[in-house]
């Protein structure tokens, strides 16, 4: 069974599409370009994609339309590439399920790092035996399935979002700081200037659990400290 990683590129530049496959080639992924989002939701309809590198000015469908759609199926992650460089596009991506973003001009080494480092936090290892669900409250996790339920509801994260929650979930106890949250999810130094992507993920993914159970509170906040489960 092949198990490359497929990736779908969707761009409506020739050049750049072209620019992109060829990095995710050489790198050993399957890329399959798409240069409208209508044609990339027949894509998306049609299979299951390990990565969607995203622009967001496309005709046919919005990107930002498509970002919608796809984190409203599950948890594929999705990296933006943008040549609006503006603080609210970024967050809103962010908080629409973007995983990272990518601003135009951009430079490939740069881009094959950020590809590498999101995948490789997607990677399913192989295992002896199933990991075992992890419980708190009514909130429960199943980590090979990567499904969250709260309150008998099952919810629809990003794949951020869940990295977050099995984070929290994996040490019950531990107080979190960003910079641990951070380098945990993202996999990458925590230099400081990265609080905001934090912040946006942890809002949407309680605003999921709220709407899941607006009875209960699941994360709390320890004022100039960082997160932890709130028992």
């Amino acid at each position: 069974m092949d198990h490359t990683i497929r990736v779908l590129v969707v761009e409506d530049d020739d050049d750049i599409n072209r620019l992109l496959c060829g990095v995710l080639a050489r790198s050993g992924y399957a890329p399959q370009p798409a240069y409208s989002g209508t044609e990339a939701l027949l894509y998306l309809e049609r299979e299951m994609w390990g990565l969607v590198l995203l622009d967001l000015m496309l005709p046919g469908l919005r990107g930002d339309e498509l970002l919608s759609v796809i984190s409203a199926k599950g948890d594929t992650p999705v990296i933006v590439i943008t040549a609006e460089n503006e603080r609210e596009t970024r967050i809103g991506s962010l908080k629409k399920g973007a995983d990272d973003y990518i601003t135009k001009p951009f430079d490939l080494e740069e881009v094959s790092a950020r590809i590498e480092s999101l995948l490789r936090r997607f990677r399913r290892l192989p295992a002896a035996a199933s990991p075992k669900l992890l419980r708190h409250k009514d909130l429960v996790v199943d980590p090979e399935a990567k499904s969250v339920r709260a309150a008998g509801r099952e919810l629809v994260l990003t794949a951020r979002e869940y990295d977050i929650l099995e984070l929290l979930l994996s040490q019950p106890k531990k107080l979190f700081t960003k910079a641990n949250v951070f380098e945990s999810v993202w996999g990458e130094p925590f230099l400081g200037g990265e609080e905001n992507a934090i912040n946006v993920h942890m809002s949407n993914l309680r605003s999921k659990l709220a709407k899941a159970n607006p009875n209960e509170e699941y994360i709390e906040t320890i004022w100039g400290m960082g997160y932890r489960l709130k028992t």
